[in-house]
């Protein structure tokens, strides 16, 4: 996204690698007293239940001693007096559904009393405001239930799919095939790294599998257009990198925020902003890079607008022999579940994979943005790596290089947990997911995103687990 691959990246490219501390940033954090009144009132209404019970019945026995109308009106005035007598003791009248002399079980299913229902309609109160205060309550926790159970029961099932998904062994020769690439910051550009720098990256680069460079050289401005003074030593950068490491391309990583989300900016849909990162293009490539390679975030599953230019793109590369590449959204884990969230939060985070598909086949190299994908532990994300290979894997041509990104920082804020996505935990999932879908795929890599946020381990881990 210029917010970059990880999230924020056009402006972390810029800002995290100043000075000597470079770091990655990322985007774009009464229930017990109401319980204990809620018990508390339920042992009350308990209570005087059985209050109103008892002197029902003494009122029905005080009643049966008459005879005739007086034995009637007797048990009639035993009965309010009961009844007035639970009020006097607390404001809440408690009576139920049910009827005076009934048992509790009758009360509340509403039975009859002995002696018909227009008897029950004479005697029986109307029924009292705690008695529908109970029942709200009672359909309250079913409603609440029934909500926690529609949410919870899919995502432990998802969990539990992804956690099998990590299970098993790769099969034997899922390693590098020598098309990796890494994302670098903007400081090897614009005049802060020089020549002793390029040397102690070309030593760590030396046997490993990484081909491309992907150096940052914008952002793009909202209108398409690239400031002049955006990559004042791109030519110096390309030289020492060719006479130190022979073989390796040097690309442009361009971007922009889009304006799907926000008013504020670039708009794919003018024709004429489409044009002008055209000629952006053509220019980058004239200064001696090798490839161009675009990060344009947050991009909607189906936008058109985006074929539409890597249509254009793609003839601009050609006719200069350079590679075009793109940064990829994830796929639907869950069929159209881009939608499903879009509706939700605003956020289709997603392509689907039919979209997925249409894109790789425009481009000659496509990676994957596999990291910031919200799963809490390693083993999910693990599995959540090898599900994105896969469903990628399904439907890129072999005509087009397809990159794993491999997550070389450390945040913990929503949407990304540094103890769950691990370099390790990312080359275990792509192997399996390689192993399961296209092991003798070639034309595969991984993508590791970023230079100036990586650690010692994050090498370590690459080198030992993917380079072999």
């Amino acid at each position: 996204m210029d917010t970059g691959p990880m999230g924020a990246e056009e402006r972390t490219a810029r800002s995290g690698e100043n000075g000597t501390s470079e770091t990655a940033t990322g985007e774009t954090g009464p229930a017990a007293r109401a319980g204990v009144a809620e018990s508390s009132g339920d042992a009350v209404l308990a209570g005087e239940e059985q209050s109103a019970s008892g002197m029902s019945e003494s009122a029905a026995r005080a009643g049966e001693a008459g005879a005739g109308e007086s034995a009637s009106g007797v048990r009639a005035g035993a009965l309010r007096g009961a009844a007035e007598a639970a009020v006097g003791r607390d404001e809440e009248a408690v009576t139920g559904a049910g009827v005076p002399g009934g048992s509790p079980r009758a009360r509340e299913e509403g039975a009859d009393p002995p002696g018909g229902a227009g008897k029950a309609s004479e005697d029986v109160p109307a029924a009292a405001p705690g008695g529908r205060r109970r029942t709200r309550l009672k359909w309250a926790r079913r409603v609440v239930l029934g909500l926690v159970l529609v949410v919870l029961l899919p995502l432990l099932a998802a969990g539990t799919a992804l956690r099998v998904n990590y299970a098993g062994d790769p099969a034997d020769g899922t390693y590098t095939r020598n098309r990796d690439a890494i994302w670098l910051g903007h400081a090897w550009v614009d005049g802060r790294k020089d020549d002793a720098d390029v040397e102690a990256l070309a030593r760590r680069l030396r046997g490993t599998g990484i081909r491309d460079l992907y150096v940052h050289s914008g952002p793009l401005e909202h209108d398409g257009t690239l400031p002049g003074s955006a990559c004042p030593k791109a030519r110096w950068l390309i030289a020492a990198v060719h006479r130190e490491l022979p073989g390796v391309r040097v690309q442009a990583w361009l971007g922009d925020k889009l304006a799907s989300e926000s008013p504020d900016g670039l708009r794919l849909e003018r024709a004429q902003t489409r044009a002008a990162v055209v000629r952006s293009t053509r220019r980058i490539l004239t200064a001696g890079f090798e490839g161009a390679h675009f990060d344009l975030e947050p991009l909607h599953s189906g936008d058109r607008d985006y074929l539409s230019l890597l249509d254009d793109l793609r003839r601009v590369t050609r006719a200069h022999g350079a590679l075009l590449s793109v940064a990829a959204h994830q796929i639907d884990p869950l069929p159209a579940f881009h939608s499903f969230w879009g509706t939700t939060t605003g956020h289709p985070k997603w392509w689907s994979q039919a979209y997925f598909g249409q894109v790789a086949r425009r481009v000659d190299q496509i990676a994957v943005m596999s990291y910031d994908t919200m799963q809490p532990l390693e083993s999910l994300y693990g599995g959540y790596v090898a599900q994105q290979t896969s469903l990628a894997l399904e439907v890129t041509p072999h005509s087009t290089d397809l990159l794993m990104g491999l997550p070389f920082y450390h945040e913990n804020r929503f949407g990304h947990w540094a103890r769950a996505e691990t370099v390790p935990a990312a080359v275990r999932g792509v192997r399996l997911g390689l192993s399961r879908t296209d092991a003798d795929r070639t034309r595969f890599g991984v993508a590791l995103y970023v230079d100036f946020a990586a650690t010692e381990d994050d090498w370590t881990a690459y080198q030992e687990d993917w380079v072999g």
